[in-house]
């Protein structure tokens, strides 16, 4: 009897320096951490009625400024936030990115308080997580797992690709959307997003780092920039004679399919059925890999495009606009 019961107190101890983990990083976080409720106007048969919803998000600065996901958010005639003393204020968006579901809203909370962000690049596969939320309408839950994958790609809503997405297995429902990612030492690293219907212990969060890009771009634009060729493109296979032929470092590119009239891919002549296959000698391996490369910082600078036309191989110099709508 002693002896198994000195075999089980090893296990008590770090059943017990776990659980002081998690109370204390949720002490730190949770009071940032808000109850969205969303109402929008949707068309029926001979009137029009509300239709309400609810998400997740959390403070990130003193000054009331909120950040939740655009999927929770968008469309929505009215937006209230509710945080967890009870307070609740209306909220009104800063600005929305569909491409990686992220979304700033501002409320005039009297002396907010910002949940501390960390940095999602040191995460380690096996790490504690903490995940806080109002799943399903049940305000402030918590919930916990740890890191099972870093580096994830993702498909947005608008299908364009979320690059560098944690993987974890804290347990998320719907409402849970918006709410931080949070290491046990707590400090948010990431903004839960995704599950997989069906699917057990599988949920997403959009990196903290990318969050922090995303989050500069719209306080000062209400949107995030990038670059924009006036192209509509798909991803294609190359023939191996091609590739050997050209000595191409990939066997896929972008293959334009719709050129805007007078955009920048029209004035310097690349056509449909044309195949991008690099941007300033960087190969392109196809669509997502373009969209990679279209960053604001090429925005009204001369890159070179080199491209297929049929069996011939061109280069041509375009100078991206904006992106007229994020895309």
């Amino acid at each position: 009897m002693a002896s198994s019961l000195s075999e089980a107190l090893p296990d008590a101890g770090l059943l017990d320096a776990y659980s002081q983990a998690v109370v204390s990083a949720v002490e730190r976080v949770q009071p940032s951490v808000v109850k969205i409720d969303v109402a929008s106007r949707a068309p029926a048969i001979g009137r029009v009625r509300a239709q309400t919803g609810s998400g997740s998000g959390f403070l990130f600065a003193a000054d009331g400024l909120v950040l939740t996901c655009a999927h929770v958010v968008g469309g929505a005639a009215t937006i209230d936030v509710t945080l967890p003393d009870g307070w609740r204020d209306r909220a009104d968006v800063v600005g929305e990115d569909l491409h990686t579901d992220l979304a700033v809203l501002k409320v005039s909370a009297a002396d907010p308080i910002a949940a501390p962000l960390g940095v999602s690049a040191e995460l380690r596969v096996g790490q504690i997580v903490i995940a806080i939320g109002s799943p399903l309408g049940f305000d402030h839950t918590v919930t916990a797992g740890i890191v099972s994958a870093v580096g994830r790609s993702l498909r947005a809503r608008t299908g364009r690709l979320m690059d560098d997405v944690i993987q974890t297995d804290a347990a998320l429902n719907p409402g849970n959307s918006g709410g931080p990612l949070v290491t046990s030492a707590g400090r948010v690293v990431g903004v839960n997003t995704a599950i997989i219907l069906g699917g057990q212990g599988l949920s997403f969060a959009v990196p903290i780092d990318l969050a922090r890009r995303v989050i500069g771009d719209l306080l000062r634009y209400g949107r995030v920039r990038r670059s924009y060729l006036g192209i509509g493109a798909q991803t294609v296979r190359l023939s191996r004679r091609l590739v050997r032929f050209h000595g191409l470092e990939a066997g896929s590119g972008a293959r334009v399919t719709t050129v805007v009239d007078n955009g920048p891919a029209s004035r310097a002549g690349l056509r449909e059925g044309d195949t991008i296959v690099a941007v300033d000698d960087a190969p392109v391996t196809g669509v997502d890999d373009l969209h990679r490369r279209l960053t604001e910082e090429l925005i009204d600078r001369r890159i070179a495009v080199t491209f297929l036309r049929q069996t011939e191989r061109r280069d041509v110099t375009v100078v991206p606009a904006e992106s007229p709508t994020g895309a």
